[in-house]
Parts: structure tokens; sequence; C-alpha cells
């Protein structure tokens, strides 16, 4: 079965390469949020308003989510695999395919970097509240590009790594629960008056399911960092990645952050690109205080949203050479 599954990674990530999510295409995803919607409105009106109520249907939530998004995932996987191996590598490959984010997060990333490319600002603004929870109404044109580049750094642990190590552990379902954690999360997980309680276990739950994916990412890239900089030339003044920088950073500003895995990436990917990312941010109408990451060697620009993509993009192809290789040593 495990080959099986590695069989399904690869098909899945060619899926993704040449479709990405159509937008003509109903996805999964929609449906775990809506599911997300409308147990919230309902455990809301069942429990009492103050934290141990809000706590409790918090917790009901995540393991309501769960049993459904794991019944039903299970199900698909264990009918077609009771037709046939053929047919079980199919739809694996299918639900691996559509929870799999390289081509949509490089596409809407790069919408960013050709809006500045035509040098337009509030295209390049339009674009990135696409891709964030911030708010983007004030950010100045480095804020912009900053936005979409930490975006594409943490997202290479969220969006990419972490569902291709949930499917080479536990297959369809494992991606597709990963994906309703993962959900949940951007739901329901603010630190906000509305949510501090209720989605006090979704957040807990997702920090204990990215903790890993999130530090093998880091190492991903910080290989991804060194092998830009060869690609990218010896000279230094010509060569805007640096991997032993980006090792540094890790070092460093791995924990500058109120989550504890969205720096590891974030932090090697500004090592890398010799630039200071993160600070300070607007959410809801209200300033966050948040420390930075990485050092000011360079100012930030547009076309570092281009490179964050390329070390995404390698990132990648090193966690699936991984794959690779254990799928002729299993």
């Amino acid at each position: 079965m495990i080959k099986l599954h590695l069989l399904a990674v690869f098909i899945g990530c060619f899926l993704d390469l040449c479709f990405g999510d159509p937008r003509w295409l109903w996805h999964p995803v929609c449906g775990i949020g809506s599911l997300i919607s409308r147990l919230e409105k309902l455990l809301r009106r069942l429990f009492p308003k103050g934290e141990k109520g809000e706590r409790t249907a918090g917790v009901w939530l995540v393991v309501l989510v769960l049993l459904t998004v794991g019944a039903l995932s299970g199900a698909v996987v264990v009918c077609a695999y009771s037709i046939s191996h053929y047919a079980g590598v199919v739809a694996e490959s299918i639900m691996f395919g559509q929870m799999m984010a390289w081509r949509s997060l490089r596409t809407e990333s790069m919408k960013v970097y050709e809006a500045f490319c035509k040098k337009d600002t509030e295209e390049a603004r339009k674009a990135v509240s696409m891709i964030v929870g911030r708010d983007t109404e004030t950010l100045t044109d480095i804020g912009i590009a900053k936005a979409a580049i930490e975006t594409v750094a943490e997202n290479t642990s969220d969006g990419i790594i972490a569902p291709l190590l949930a499917m080479v552990l536990f297959g369809g379902p494992g991606v597709f629960l990963y994906k309703a954690v993962n959900t949940m999360d951007s739901m329901v997980g603010y630190k906000n008056d509305k949510y501090l309680w209720f989605g006090w276990a979704a957040a807990r739950l997702d920090d204990i399911c990215n903790f890993i994916p999130s530090r093998l990412s880091a190492l991903f890239m910080m290989g991804a960092g060194y092998l830009c900089q060869l690609f990218h030339g010896k000279r230094k003044d010509k060569n805007p990645f640096n991997g032993k920088n980006g090792v540094k950073i890790f070092k460093r500003d791995r924990f500058n952050h109120k989550s504890p895995n969205s720096a590891q990436t974030e932090s090697v990917c500004a090592g890398v690109l010799q630039i200071e990312l993160a600070g300070n941010a607007v959410y809801f109408g209200k300033i966050y205080e948040k420390p930075t990451i990485g050092d000011d060697i360079r100012p930030v620009e547009y076309r570092d949203i281009s490179r964050a993509n390329d070390l995404m993009t390698i990132t990648y192809g090193l966690a699936l050479v991984t794959v690779l290789i254990l799928f002729f040593i299993v």
C-alpha cells in the first residue's frame, strides 16, 4: 500500500502541475469550509458564551469536522481500492492533486509580481489581498511585496511539504484530514475577541500537525538556498541568493513568530534572499506588533517575489526527490 500511495503522490503532483485548481471545478476545501461554518453556528447556539463554553464548543468543532472528513475521504479510498488497485491509485491521485497547492500558490503570488512589472500598485494590492489574511489597504509597495514573499515562504510548508508528508504516510484520507485541520485554523484560529477561546483547539492542533513538516520544509529550503545560489553564479554583487545566510538566519530567527512553525521557513527565505521580513501587521483594523525576521542587507524589491517562488519550487523538487528515493527503497 505504501508504494501505491507513493505512486499516487507522483501522479497527483503531475495533475497539480498541469491543472492546478481550475476555477470551474468544485474544490473539496470549499466543502470543508462550508462544514466548518455550519458547525460553528450550530455549536455557538448549543454552548454558552464565555471561556469554558466556547473552548468546549471549539473542541467539538475539531472532533466533528475530523470525523466527517475522515469518514468521507476514507470511504472513497476504501471503495476505490475494493474495485481494483488501479482505481484506488486514481482516486488517491485526484485527492492529492486537489490538495497540493504548488501551482495555485505560484500563480496567485506571481500575479502580484506581474502587477508590479506593469507598475500597477493597486492591481498588486488586490492580488496580494487574495492570498494573505492581513489588511492590505495601507500597505506600501514594499509592504505588498513582503506580504507576498512571506505567504510563499510560509505556504511552502502548509501548502506543499505538509500535504506531501501526509499523503506519503497516510494516503488520501491523511491529506484530507491535514487540510481539514489547516482550514479550521485559517477560519477560526485567530487570537481576537471572537475566536480566542472558540478557535483554541483548532489552532493548537494545527501547531501540532505542522511541527514536523515546518522543520522538514526549512531543511529542504536551506538546501534549495544553496542550489539557488549555485544556479545564479558566484558573483556576490549579481547574486541575491545566499545559502549560508539562510542557515544563519534560520538558527537565529526561526522562533520570531507567535506560531512555533510559521517562522521556520520564513527565516530561511529571509536569510537566503538577504532581506528583512515580518514586522508589525494590521488584521481587522488592529495593529499587531511582530518581531522582524532576517537582516536588512538589501532592500526588498518586487523581483524577490519571483525569487521566493524559485526557492519554493526547488524546495518542492528536493522533497519529491526524497520521495522518489523512498519509492525505490520500499
